[in-house]
């Protein structure tokens, strides 16, 4: 069987990786072809370590509830290169108003589990906790039409749950705009607490009684996991795993045709004939390669928008920062008019990320809310970033070490009616015999959600081949 899988990110990689094993299973004999436009594997992966600090361009972590990534870690042999938050702050801080305050005690994204931290927080006015309070007597929403997160939180807790927690926590995950987000594709799980015990808060703190405290579970894992070394060593795992002759970097896929054989994939002035192909980019990119093969296909993915964002990280002196950074980080309303949308304080939420008496701070920039301040160059948007730092942690001394990272059209949105647009997309797919599409952009955005897609899409091109012969 000749695969080739197009695009070397972390899906791609997943893919290509669990082809190799479900083929050694059931010997089948396999050429793979991986195909990616940079000069390197691992898409928005990048971790450079440089002075004893570990910095990450993009995702630094993945989370352990969804079991894939761990699951493949295991399978890598590289479990034990894994290492945990540091549980003794896993506070948040919420900037607003010119000061940090500190996220209640028992607060889950979207509402508390606990009613005497969230009594006593400043964070909210007492008209606003006495609007989340409601939740407690509000019937079910009625069951109909995909909502938008931000139509629920407003529905059941208030616009201060929404703008003061449930936007900042949320553009730190997604870079969305909470009114164009869909819960159901998203954040299921709320919707699921409000159909099941009609309270949200009630829902959640019943949860939380039967769930193990953080710190005490004995659980070997923290809910976000990562690597010693960074998330590049998940890269270079896999791509070691990988035959030599599979990887060809620095070429661009022009588009795709129906081939005698199965599918031709234009390379240049050639092409490479392959019986399936598992496309891994962003939607976008699949829909310009897909163009003339399923012209109604393409609109779907194209269908689906992306925002920008970008990271810039530095290092400091621990003298040098005033702060006590005793949390996990800071996350900024939109209504503050900042152009953070978070901060890691990196080195305390996973050790070994700095060198001794030095910290790592990671900010996060842009997204679909404040796309505008991306079009200004590196140097202002560091500048501001640095600005900012000052404001929230009273940081005047310049880094030892700065990084900066784009990440254009990288982030999909995932938008209400999204997963009516993913079931219309799977079932164009359907009418395509060996063609299979991976990515962020379907059905979860965490590393742990693309290796379940890459691994799905290896999974089901195997299963179609041996199908057929």
């Amino acid at each position: 069987m000749k695969l080739v899988v197009v695009g070397g990110g972390i899906s791609g990689l997943a893919a290509a990786h669990r082809a190799l094993e479900v083929a050694r299973e059931r010997d089948v004999p396999l050429d793979l072809t991986v195909l990616e436009a940079r000069d390197r594997l691992g898409g928005t992966i990048q971790t450079e370590r440089v002075d004893g600090f570990v910095v990450e361009a993009g995702p630094d972590s993945f989370l352990s509830e969804k079991p894939w990534a761990l699951a493949l870690c295991r399978r890598l042999g590289v479990e034990d290169q894994l290492i945990r938050t540091d549980d003794r702050f896993r506070k948040v801080y919420v900037w607003r108003a010119g000061r940090l305050h500190a996220l209640p005690d028992g607060f889950q994204l979207l509402a508390p589990t606990r009613l005497a931290p969230f009594a006593a927080s400043p964070l909210f006015s007492w008209p606003g906790k006495l609007r989340m309070a409601m939740d407690l007597i509000l019937p079910r929403g009625s069951a109909g039409e995909d909502e938008s997160l931000g139509a629920f939180v407003r529905r059941r807790l208030g616009r201060e749950a929404l703008e003061r927690v449930a936007q900042p926590l949320v553009a730190g995950i997604y870079t969305a705009d909470p009114d164009d987000l869909s819960l159901a594709a998203t954040m299921p799980r709320f919707l699921e607490v409000e159909r099941r015990e009609r309270s949200v808060i009630l829902g959640l703190m019943r949860a939380a009684k039967r769930a193990p405290q953080p710190g005490t579970s004995g659980a070997r894992w923290s809910l976000f996991v990562t690597f010693g070394e960074g998330m590049g060593r998940m890269v270079d795992t896999l791509a070691a795993r990988l035959p030599d002759s599979a990887v060809q970097l620095r070429t661009r896929v022009a588009g795709l045709e129906r081939a005698e054989r199965g599918w031709r994939i234009g390379v240049g002035p050639g092409a490479i004939d392959a019986d399936a192909v598992i496309v891994t980019t962003e939607s976008h990119a699949a829909a310009r390669l897909l163009r003339y093969v399923d012209p109604q296909l393409a609109m779907l993915l194209e269908d689906i928008p992306y925002a920008s964002s970008a990271t810039a990280s530095f290092g400091y002196r621990r003298t040098d920062v005033p702060h006590p950074l005793d949390a996990f980080g800071i996350v900024v309303p939109r209504t503050e008019g900042r152009a953070l949308l978070a901060a890691t304080f990196s080195s305390v939420k996973y050790p070994g990320r700095a060198p001794d008496d030095h910290v790592l701070i990671r900010c996060f920039l842009g997204g679909a809310l404040d796309a505008r301040s991306l079009d200004t160059d590196d140097a202002a948007l560091l500048a501001r970033a640095r600005d900012e730092l000052r404001d929230a942690l009273g940081i005047t001394a310049a880094p030892m070490l700065t990084r900066f990272a784009r990440h254009p059209a990288s982030m999909p949105q995932y938008r209400v009616g999204h997963l009516a647009r993913v079931e219309r997309i799977e079932r164009r797919l359907d009418t395509l015999r060996g063609l299979f599409l991976a990515g962020a952009a379907y059905r979860g955005v965490g590393l742990a959600d693309c290796v379940r897609s890459g691994e799905a899409a290896a999974e089901a091109a195997l299963a179609r081949y041996d199908t057929h012969q």
